[in-house]
């Protein structure tokens, strides 16, 4: 009888185990990092997806924010040998490149044989940002450099997942790891809208304290990069630059004319609209564009 009851014991905790390892999260494979140059958080999987093609320009055709790019190029250069280096929110009017840039400065570091390492850009997208300490538990003990890179980042009224931000940049216990450094770009300075401000401002018990908590994430960010409305002669510049790397088969004077009056259409003169000029103006000379 005792035996008969130690069998069913057994068969029950068998039963117990096995539903407790189908109830358990499944082991995270370790990235493999060598795959690729280039990753994209998937935090429902506890992955990252290597991504084989880039889609970026080459940083020559990036024109009217130079100083914008140099002291970029210039952080990423020196993160890459190990020196110190901050991280970045580059912020300001639409279209103007500040993705293009992240993504341009990275390939040109890891061109230059002069650095110490070799850097990985890693692209968390905005509404997984409250995973990224699960992220940086990722990276930090692999041997590489990385770029963790968020594009269009801002946060709205209720939105709480700017906290996770700040603590994980540089206010948690553990801090951020130092192979790691956080890019975003915004088109809002303080990455809060201002009526979101405003409002803490007059309905707050002391208004100071909270607009001070809510502006304080962007002081997170040791490099401010402001892109701003380019003119018009910046606007052909870029328009020059890329005919010049693709080689279009146009004279200045049979493309100016269109250029212009295609910014008129659109409100405004920017990168993007540039871009979109010159898709226009291959498509109509029957030349493909190949990066």
């Amino acid at each position: 009888m005792a035996q008969d009851a130690l069998t069913t014991l057994n068969a029950k905790l068998d039963r117990l185990l096995s539903i407790m390892e189908r109830m358990a999260p499944p082991e995270q494979a370790v990235p493999d990092f060598d795959r690729a140059d280039c990753f994209v958080w998937q935090p429902e999987r506890a992955e990252l997806q290597p991504v084989e093609h880039v889609n970026r320009i080459s940083i020559s055709l990036i024109k009217g924010v130079d100083r914008a790019r140099d002291l970029l190029l210039e952080n990423t250069r020196r993160f890459a040998n190990g020196l110190p280096a901050n991280n970045a929110l580059l912020w300001g009017a639409r279209g103007m490149g500040k993705s293009s840039l992240v993504k341009a400065v990275h390939a040109a570091v890891n061109e230059d044989d002069k650095v110490a390492s070799r850097l990985k850009l890693i692209e968390i997208h905005r509404e997984d940002i409250d995973t990224l300490p699960q992220l940086m538990h990722h990276l930090r003990q692999a041997r590489f450099a990385f770029i963790l890179f968020c594009d269009d980042l801002s946060f709205d009224i209720d939105d709480s997942s700017y906290k996770s931000l700040k603590a994980a940049l540089e206010g948690g216990v553990e801090g951020r790891p130092e192979n790691v450094i956080f890019y975003a770009t915004s088109n809002r300075r303080h990455l809060l809208p201002r009526d979101m401000i405003e409002n803490e401002r007059s309905t707050a018990i002391n208004p100071a304290e909270a607009v001070e908590e809510k502006v304080s994430l962007s002081d997170r960010f040791g490099l401010w990069l402001g892109f701003h409305k380019c003119s018009q002669d910046e606007y052909l510049a870029m328009l020059e630059g890329y005919i010049a790397f693709y080689e279009l088969p146009v004279a200045q004077g049979e493309w100016r004319h269109d250029a212009l009056e295609w910014a008129t259409t659109r409100g405004s003169r920017s990168g993007r609209v540039a871009w979109q000029f010159i898709q226009e103006l291959a498509g109509r000379l029957g030349v493909r564009l190949n990066s």
